[in-house]
């Protein structure tokens, strides 16, 4: 009997660790694993601990998707950055099908993730809601979120790295919107990405840094350019009062204010907020016309801003395979 079982066990594992390594696809022609994105994402165990990768080939996916707390350690792999399109279109007031509450900022964005551990690359996130309101394409509540060469459209609030203490990078990246296209909490590193300002907006950014979060929204070596009116933009507004969001060796276009930085009508705000430039250039980079309560740092204060310092020690450049 114990020979038996002893068997079974062995084939058990061996079948468990083979599942393990299975390529997952997504392909809305049944050649996959499944049809839908978030077939695939239901089908990630909860309290995962083994990394799982899913291949989603070229199409326009129009679901709203939602990674729940726990489902860790996914990375979704588009087949074609501009072909592989995850999209919906609700947006902040919606009033759904079933008559509820209307939705929240949160709630009307078309992917959620809760997971921690999750990964993307050559994936474009999309809202389509337009100008309805707010809508944002990705909103990232996990901790240990990485994005490569991913494409994040729509117009206001496209990007929301909401999550309190998350940390999170970006490498590579498209993000295009209108009034506060990058918002939240969360303490979120841009990597030679490109922003791109679309008219009728007024501000790039509104972090809400906590007070006890030394780093906010760190952009190095980033590109800041659009077709919105000259000087039409502000780079950041503190959504909270302790917000904080740095530039490092950026390249901004005329699009941006010479006065850089807004205070949102707070006078604490001034005090409160950390806003910063080192070497920023381009027409839209005048650090003798910035806000007077902005920082421009010299060389040694740039040094102390690396992935390491703000991740708190977590590796970034360690790619989930």
């Amino acid at each position: 009997m114990k020979k038996v079982l002893l068997t079974w066990l062995l084939c058990v594992s061996f079948l468990a660790g083979f599942g393990q390594v299975q390529p997952i696809t997504v392909a809305q022609d049944g050649s996959g694993t499944y049809r839908t994105v978030q077939a695939a994402l239901n089908a990630v165990p909860f309290n995962n601990t083994t990394p799982i990768t899913i291949f989603i080939k070229k199409g326009t996916y129009k679901e709203k998707l939602n990674l729940a707390k726990k489902q860790n350690f996914v990375k979704l792999v588009g087949e074609d950055l501009e072909n592989t399109v995850l999209v919906y279109d609700d947006y902040n007031g919606r009033v759904t099908a079933d008559g509820t509450e209307p939705l929240g900022t949160s709630e009307a964005s078309s992917f959620r993730v809760f997971g921690n551990n999750f990964s993307a690359e050559n994936i474009t996130f999309q809202n389509s809601a337009g100008l309805a309101g707010q809508a944002p394409a990705m909103w990232v509540y996990g901790d240990k979120a990485q994005f490569r060469r991913c494409r994040f459209l729509g117009f206001r609030d496209t990007l929301y790295p909401y999550g309190y203490g998350s940390r999170q990078y970006y490498k590579d990246c498209y993000i295009e919107g209108t009034t506060d296209f990058i918002l939240g909490s969360a303490t979120a590193w841009f990597e030679d990405c490109t922003l791109y300002c679309k008219p009728k907006g007024t501000c790039m950014l509104a972090p809400s840094t906590p007070d006890t979060v030394s780093y906010g929204f760190v952009f190095q070596r980033c590109k800041i350019v659009g077709d919105a009116p000259q000087e039409s933009y502000f780079l950041a507004r503190p959504w909270k009062p302790f917000a904080k969001t740095v530039f490092l060796n950026c390249e901004m276009s005329n699009v941006i204010k010479p006065k850089g930085w807004d205070h949102w009508g707070k006078e604490d705000n001034k005090q409160d907020a950390f806003f910063a430039e080192f070497k920023t250039k381009g027409d839209g980079a005048a650090p003798k016309k910035r806000a007077l309560w902005s920082k421009q740092l010299n060389a040694k204060q740039a040094a102390l801003y690396t992935p390491a310092a703000a991740f708190r020690g977590w590796d970034p450049t360690q790619v989930i395979e």
